[in-house]
């Protein structure tokens, strides 16, 4: 699990390469916050958290649990459910909105993201 990077991955250059394609300026895994989001829009006080469906426990095809030690796995995909709602928790008791942006929803297309983040962006009464 060491090789297994946890910033910038392909889904989250992916979104980054979107985002500034379509104008929007943003910061990295700042520290500051809590969770350290991937991905910070702070003209907008919103955070992006692009989850991988295998480590988030997303009910897709790549989110199943493995055969192999699924025990293990079960209780380690959990705890960073668990986490994940934390940090989600922390970061809207901060004035943060959360975008959570899954892995496949990438393999469907960009558009509904940048829908996504355009409709949060006219939320915040920003042009």
């Amino acid at each position: 699990m060491a090789a297994i990077p946890g910033k910038n991955t392909t889904p989250e250059l992916t979104v980054r390469r979107a985002l500034h394609a379509t104008g929007f300026r943003y910061r990295l895994h700042r520290r500051d916050i809590p969770g350290t989001p991937d991905i910070v829009l702070p003209r907008y006080r919103l955070a992006v958290l692009v989850h991988g469906c295998y480590w988030h426990g997303h009910a897709c095809k790549t989110g199943h649990i493995p055969r192999t030690n699924g025990e293990y796995w079960s209780a380690k995909i959990s705890r960073n459910r668990e986490r994940d709602a934390r940090n989600g928790a922390a970061l809207e008791e901060r004035g943060w909105s959360v975008c959570i942006i899954r892995e496949c929803s990438l393999r469907l297309g960009l558009e509904e993201l940048l829908d996504t983040l355009r409709l949060a962006k006219s939320k915040m009464g920003q042009s």
